[in-house]
């Protein structure tokens, strides 16, 4: 951080943009955001235009500067589609300016509705059931991107893409068993029962598209004078794969008849968005895939959570984080076990 407690110097910044052609004059009503990613975010205006710096954490576990790569590469390229997404600005790879990757993207204008649901859409039934019949609109658009054509030949492995994603979180799974105090498996329930079935089920994948892979409320920002998604935002997991991976990732964590998902929304009242079926069934019609397997790709999403979450109980245990919060996060691996259970006996 500089002096002025922000994440990156305005004054850098200011010179950059000048140099990159977007503008003379000097960045201002800079402030750092706050939210569910990880990644560093700073809000400021540059020769009046609303602007968001994205960079990684100060102290990434993994490449940080690749995964901010990535994600500008995506959005440069959906740049002139149909897509919701914030639009791309510019980029640096050089790490040498402000001590790692970052790009530039447009502000979105819109709201969170993970947080809170504003007036008029928590007042009327009819708004919240587009709203979340856009959502699904929006993955179906992303999924029909012909990833070639936008220069994203190489962004992914789509080939055996399912079967590696099985492997890999069970072997995340696994590697929990170094930290000293982690319970183990069994204490997920059964979670070795789900890897089973999902190995079993495996469903022949569809042709290859884009993934976002994090595709949840808290991802969305939705517009204020429309039922509709504005932006999908925070694309460090997007990837090209099998694009039903997405619908299952939101169906794992679409709330229940009560608003209680994976995580309690805070998007009240409930009643009035779409059920899972009505997702499933706009995503079919929208995109002319076979959604007949669907109940595998939310398995999946659930096993797939959990494995990432329950790493921060196993790290607590081993008195390298909060209990507090990895006890937290174990019962939500146990809720979504049991949740990847419901979908196997549906």
């Amino acid at each position: 951080m500089d002096d002025a407690g922000l994440p990156v110097d305005p004054g850098i910044l200011a010179r950059w943009l000048n140099e990159r052609g977007l503008g003379e004059g000097d960045v201002s009503d800079a402030r750092a955001l706050t939210g569910g990613t990880q990644n560093i975010l700073l809000a400021f205006r540059f020769c009046g235009r609303s602007m968001v710096l994205r960079r990684p954490p100060l102290h990434a576990q993994t490449d940080g500067n690749r995964v901010i790569e990535r994600e500008a590469r995506i959005l440069a390229a959906l740049v002139d589609t149909d897509v919701p997404h914030p639009r791309f600005i510019a980029g640096c790879r050089d790490t040498g300016l402000i001590g790692a990757a970052f790009y530039v993207m447009e502000a979105v204008e819109g709201f969170n509705a993970h947080v809170e649901l504003p007036s008029p859409f928590s007042e009327a039934r009819d708004l919240r059931h587009r709203m979340g019949l856009s959502v699904v609109d929006c993955i179906a658009r992303l999924g029909a991107q012909d990833y070639r054509a936008l220069g994203l030949d190489d962004f992914g492995r789509p080939d055996n893409f399912l079967g590696r994603q099985v492997r890999r979180w069970r072997t995340q799974l696994d590697s929990y068993a170094r930290y000293e105090g982690w319970p183990g498996l069994a204490a997920l329930g059964d979670v070795d029962g789900v890897g089973r079935w999902l190995d079993a089920h495996m469903p022949r994948e569809q042709a290859p598209g884009l993934i976002h892979g994090d595709v949840h409320l808290a991802n969305m920002l939705f517009r204020h004078d429309l039922p509709e998604v504005a932006a999908l935002v925070d694309w460090e997991l997007s990837t090209v794969g099998d694009p039903l991976v997405d619908l299952g990732w939101l169906l794992g964590h679409w709330p229940d008849e009560n608003g209680n998902g994976a995580a309690t929304t805070g998007a009240r009242p409930w009643d009035g968005f779409p059920t899972k079926d009505e997702l499933v069934a706009r995503y079919a019609e929208r995109s002319g895939r076979d959604v007949s397997a669907i109940a595998w790709y939310a398995v999946l999403a659930c096993y797939k959570r959990a494995a990432i979450i329950e790493g921060t109980y196993a790290r607590a245990c081993a008195g390298m984080f909060s209990m507090e919060t990895g006890g937290e996060l174990h019962r939500r691996a146990v809720a979504l076990v049991a949740r990847a259970q419901g979908f196997i006996a549906t």
